[in-house]
């Protein structure tokens, strides 16, 4: 071999080392970057897939695309007719089975990538999230224009569900490792956004569909594709915003809590994915969150028919029941109902970041204590604050049952780093999320069918929320159970030092760096200033149009 050709080789062989703009050693923070922009890159991946909350407002127009469709010839078509069908409308049914495709989509791509996350970074994992949901919703918008639901599937669906599970987990591990002395505030802010993506999504889909439809159509299609495109944009913002800390890095003045004064329930070693998820501890949380979850959607899908079916005219100042309400009182009703449906929304996503936060106060399994002994008792006094018709206890009641519903995403990042640490948080966190799929897909049907079984025998209609509830009680209680389970991992399981080093190899980031102790700390400053404004904003608009809805309640 000349001296020619193994110059080439050897420079074949560096620039095939050299790491890429989106590879995660580029995204390591130089002396000037501040950790409080972490948060906002955060936030705008958040805020953007946090609209599969907000799909609902979709099913309807969906259901309706078709104006010259044959009432009788399209009458009871079944699932399989109305993934091709291009004369008859589809039913609700079959569009709402979008949000439970790319819910099953979040849980299975978080668990499968999750690992492959800690290794690429955030910016890479980011960017790929983006062009998935980003990319999914364009492709959906091209299933409702030539009415394929088949398409509708595939790009909202499985293709949104990929960008749904890798944005949800790509700024966890980052954030817990800039922010070691308060890592439930940190992954509280970036699940906040998640909580409160649908308050600001919901509404610019509204106004969309509205503008698009002027000239007669639904203008579903192209409501899909222009929020695609926006989502893609500011998701790829955030995910190029991403940096990670050198290996040592730590908050100016910080140490690590010792001896008496550390929290017998933070390790400091670090658990490998391979032990971690092969643990009693982990089926334990993932359990924990299954209940907490499962529980919580009984609310969700319960809240506004059980609000109109409980309380009916009394919201509307009739106390008789026997009193036939007008059209207008009826449509009064209704808005109340869906003005709790508001507040739902703003305690959802305001309380992932008060638990979460407070969480570093109290300790993540104390404040999951407090979520199942609070949630026993506000399950528990719904049926009483119905019956005594006290329907500001009952909306309270639900506010609080579903803050902690949302807190109890926000925190559990927070607790996995706590019992398994910190190198592969992500990726153990990709794997609980398995529970929120299950959650996601099994409780509506427990849900239901609890439901269909009182009503068939012959139970009243209202007194059927009373038997679901306290069900659902039930399920809290075993959760309290499963979280008192929950102790430190042993130290066997801890990964070696060596281990360590292999897993940081991997990130191309072993050894502490060198400039560690320099690394990040630069003013907050102007750019710190536009960057929360960019995320601010869009959030205090949902929090207002929000808040305007709940003003029907009182």
């Amino acid at each position: 071999m000349d001296g020619t050709t193994q110059d080439r080789l050897q420079n074949g062989d560096e620039a095939r080392s050299k790491p890429g703009f989106f590879d995660r050693e580029n995204t390591v923070a130089g002396p000037n970057f501040n950790r409080w922009l972490v948060p906002t890159a955060a936030l705008a991946i958040h805020l953007c897939i946090g609209m599969a909350y907000g799909f609902s407002v979709f099913w309807l127009p969906m259901a309706n695309l078709v104006t010259t469709a044959d009432p009788v010839a399209c009458a009871d078509i079944g699932i399989l007719q109305a993934m091709t069908t291009t004369s008859c409308n589809w039913a609700v049914s079959h569009v709402t089975y979008t949000f439970g495709i790319f819910i099953a989509m979040l849980g299975i791509s978080a668990a499968v990538w999750g690992a492959w996350l800690e290794h690429a970074g955030p910016r890479k994992a980011g960017a790929i999230a983006a062009v998935c949901w980003g990319g999914g919703m364009i492709l959906g918008g091209v299933g409702v224009m030539t009415h394929q639901l088949w398409l509708l599937y595939l790009g909202c669906g499985v293709l949104g569900g990929i960008g749904q599970g890798l944005g949800y987990i790509t700024p966890v591990s980052t954030l817990i490792k800039w922010f070691p002395d308060r890592r439930g505030m940190a992954t509280g802010f970036a699940i906040m956004g998640y909580g409160g993506g649908a308050m600001v999504g919901a509404p610019l889909a509204v106004w969309l569909m509205g503008y698009f439809s002027a000239d007669g159509g639904k203008g579903v299609a192209s409501t899909l594709m222009v929020m695609g495109v926006i989502y893609f944009f500011v998701m790829m913002a955030g995910a190029l915003g991403f940096r990670v800390p050198p290996n040592g890095w730590k908050p100016t003045g910080w140490e690590s809590p010792q001896g008496k004064q550390a929290n017998a329930m933070i390790t400091h070693g670090h658990v490998h994915l391979s032990k971690a998820w092969k643990t009693h501890q982990f089926w334990m949380i993932w359990s924990v969150l299954f209940l907490n979850v499962t529980a919580g959607i009984a609310v969700i899908s319960m809240a506004s028919p059980m609000l109109q079916d409980v309380f009916g005219g009394a919201l509307v100042g009739i106390k008789d029941s026997a009193v036939a309400l007008t059209a207008a009182q009826k449509t009064a009703v209704v808005a109340a109902a869906a003005g709790l449906v508001g507040l739902i929304s703003l305690f959802n996503s305001v309380g992932r970041l008060f638990w979460a936060s407070l969480s570093d106060k109290l300790g993540r399994k104390n404040t999951y204590l407090v979520f199942f002994v609070l949630g026993i008792a506000m399950y528990c006094l719904l049926p009483t604050w119905g019956h005594l018709g006290m329907a500001g206890m009952f909306v309270i009641s639900i506010c609080v049952i579903l803050s902690m519903y949302g807190g109890g995403f926000a925190t559990v990042p927070a607790y996995l780093a706590d019992i398994f640490g910190t190198q592969m948080v992500g990726a153990i966190h990709g794997r609980l999320l398995t529970a929120w799929t299950a959650a996601g897909l099994i409780g509506p049907v427990i849900i239901a069918l609890i439901r269909e079984v009182q009503l068939e025998a012959g139970i009243e209609p209202a007194l059927v929320y009373d038997r679901t509830l306290y069900i659902m009680a039930g399920l809290l209680v075993v959760g309290l159970i499963c979280n008192s389970l929950i102790k430190p991992v042993d130290h066997s399981l801890h990964m070696t030092d060596e281990e360590l080093e292999g897993e940081r190899r991997l990130q191309r980031d072993s050894g502490v760096s060198s400039h560690a102790q320099t690394a990040a700390r630069g003013a907050f400053g102007i750019t710190g200033v536009l960057a929360w404004m960019a995320v601010g904003i869009p959030f205090l608009i949902g929090l207002y149009i929000a808040l305007a809805k709940a003003a029907a309640l009182f």
